[in-house]
């Protein structure tokens, strides 16, 4: 692993030909002449560095050399050369006399062409969507048999429409029903999750994935003939530990093996698909509506259906070409890399970029384990960082309140005066929706950027949610009220999609360093499900207590609290490596939020309120030469 080469002290310190000795250290000499270092700790400039820049070229050759000495690489050295090259001033490619016709016009094509990329990523991205389509699926099943499968165990949450039965405790029933519903993100967040990173360290990002698609298939057929509520909680528990592993690795696993440039639309994928999958559980829960008393059964049963192409598919994918960097195996991260790149030059110089920053993000933190690493999420300042950014929009994802929708719908719509046809027919229509907006995100996540997106859609997902409650005053008799509830619902859902919906995964998977990338993945995606259980125990609860018009102007408040945060502690990532953002995060979160408040917040109202078209907005960052170069092209590329 990277954590246990020698290492040397470049992060910290300028260093220039002169005191250059290539004796010092095996990797010492492989930030050569670089003029000024950027802390990876505390980035007060804001300057985002190439940790390749500045090198002199002897001294590069020297390091690719001993780079390809240790890692047995010998018969590379000429390719790893100009994989350097080109990775030390990408825009310059131009200028590099050692690249032939053919490599310089694949180099073009990825801004050219961006879209343009081998089957097997594209295959790997499929895959990885599959696996988002179990969650979603997974989420739905329950929503359908929610309105059955209480009354079949003896735990009705609501009073039938003759009025309520003597000696029945609605509001013990609905927090049973709580729990039960709450049952995948308890697993996920307590076990699932957390599994994540001993598996991934041992079996690889392609091994967990398998390991979460066995509990997703034969859990859901655990649920379909359970016999009483607590086999059922019992099973969804056991859902939990695969949803929960799959989650935090599949984001990951996509946005390591994906280019910078269409990183962001590619890994959203899987919120669009696990949208994909909400929207096909709705399509099963109408399909088996009017079986009979077995209905709900097949409802949560039906899940199983994406799970076994994912339990095959994962076999033919490529590993994490980073994570066989981690573990030292360069030849096998050089293989993944050629069946995810158009060219072996390609695929070289992101062997030797991922490599020279790993070392870079080696000098920080040393060596690891499993324990110290959930700690230094909290006490390395670059991680702490990620760690709090991550947390604020997985947390935010609960707060905008749509998985009382996707969770309760069905129920949602019963109140509002509907038959439970016509409920299922409302939530196959959100699920419709959530599934259609998800679409523009493909493109705008990676030229509006991921915070963008965050700030535009929770202002109006706010005022959409405070509507669909206001329109449960409406007298139930009248038309208007169940479909202007509707009609709320729906362009909730629709601001949803293309902003909250794909980012909080998206932005997860890339914040955190090699290092701690599954720890922090956990720890993201079991604040997301945790707090997602909350609500699935609550919600119920908070139904009966506030009605739906209090439950829903509660939720839009909280969209308001979402937004501020977002505001304040968010950091853009769009179309940066992996790598390079490690200097976004080291800027620190004092002088980030002190930017949004004193140079973006008054620029935005000269903007678009005073409608002044003259005013400038001063930079956060400030790109060195080569980067900024690079960040140029990338934004010409995708306009």
């Amino acid at each position: 692993m990277a954590d246990d080469k020698p290492k040397a002290d470049l992060t910290h310190v300028d260093q220039t030909a002169d005191n250059f000795d290539v004796d010092n250290e095996k990797y010492g000499s492989r930030q050569g002449s670089r003029q000024q270092s950027v802390s990876l700790n505390r980035n007060v400039t804001a300057r985002i560095q190439n940790p390749l820049a500045g090198i002199p070229r002897d001294t590069l050759f020297y390091n690719v050399e001993q780079f390809a000495q240790e890692a047995n690489m010998q018969d590379m050295v000429p390719l790893l050369k100009k994989g350097a090259l080109v990775a030390q001033d990408p825009p310059a490619f131009e200028e590099i006399a050692e690249l032939d016709e053919v490599e310089r016009d694949a180099l073009r094509n990825e801004v050219l062409h961006k879209w343009r990329q081998p089957v097997a990523l594209y295959f790997t991205v499929i895959l990885c969507s599959i696996g988002a389509a179990v969650q979603g699926w997974d989420q739905t099943g329950s929503n359908g048999a929610n309105l059955s499968w209480p009354v079949d165990f003896g735990v009705p949450d609501t009073a039938p429409d003759t009025g309520p039965v003597p000696g029945v405790d609605y509001d013990k029933n609905s927090w049973i029903v709580g729990v039960v519903n709450s049952g995948p993100y308890l697993g996920s967040a307590f076990i699932g999750c957390w599994c994540s990173d001993p598996l991934n360290n041992y079996i690889g990002r392609r091994g967990t994935i398998f390991f979460s698609a066995i509990f997703c298939f034969f859990s859901v057929i655990g649920s379909a003939v359970s016999q009483d509520w607590p086999q059922l909680f019992v099973t969804r528990l056991l859902l939990g530990i695969g949803m929960g592993s799959k989650a935090s690795t599949v984001p990951i696993y996509a946005a390591e093996n994906c280019p910078a440039a269409i990183r962001g639309g590619l890994v959203m994928s899987w919120q669009m698909w696990t949208a994909f999958g909400i929207f096909l559980g709705f399509c099963a829960n109408l399909a088996v509506y009017d079986v009979g008393p077995i209905a709900w059964r097949l409802q949560l049963g039906s899940a199983m259906i994406p799970a076994l192409p994912l339990l095959i598919g994962v076999y033919f994918c490529p590993e994490s070409p980073r994570w066989y960097i981690k573990k030292g195996r360069y030849a096998n991260a050089f293989r993944s890399l050629c069946r995810l790149r158009n060219t072996p030059l390609q695929a070289a110089r992101d062997l030797y970029y991922i490599h020279a920053q790993i070392q870079e993000e080696a000098d920080i933190i040393g060596r690891s384990n499993y324990v110290t690493r959930f700690i230094e999420l909290f006490t390395i300042p670059r991680v702490r960082r990620a760690t709090g950014a991550a947390f604020t929009v997985m947390l935010a994802q609960q707060m905008c309140g749509i998985n009382i929708i996707a969770f309760y719908s069905s129920t949602v719509f019963v109140q509002a005066g509907a038959s439970n046809l016509r409920a299922l027919l409302a939530s196959f229509g959100f699920g419709l929706v959530n599934f259609v907006f998800a679409w523009p995100a493909v493109w705008t996540i990676d030229t509006w950027g991921r915070r963008a997106l965050l700030l535009f859609t929770f202002p109006n997902m706010a005022w959409t949610l405070l509507a669909a409650g206001l329109c449960f005053i409406i007298p139930e008799n009248l038309t208007a009220h169940l479909g202007l509830i509707a009609f709320f619902i729906f362009l909730f859902a629709a601001f949803y999609s293309p902003g909250e919906g794909p980012v909080p995964f998206t932005y997860s998977a890339e914040v955190f360093p090699l290092s701690h990338r599954e720890v922090g993945m956990s720890w993201a995606v079991a604040t997301c499900l945790f707090w997602a259980a909350v609500l699935s125990i609550s919600f119920p609860r908070i139904l009966r207590a506030f009605h739906p018009v209090g439950a829903f102007c509660f939720y839009a408040g909280l969209n308001v609290t979402a937004f501020v945060l977002i505001f304040l502690f968010v950091p853009e990532t769009k179309q940066r490596t992996l790598e390079e953002l490690d200097y976004v995060f080291a800027v620190p979160t004092r002088v980030h939020s002190k930017y949004q408040l004193t140079k973006a917040m008054p620029w935005w109202f000269k903007r678009y309120i005073l409608c002044n078209k003259r005013v400038k907005l001063e930079p956060l960052y400030h790109f060195d030469a080569p980067v900024a170069a690079d960040q140029k092209v990338a934004v010409v590329g995708t306009s």
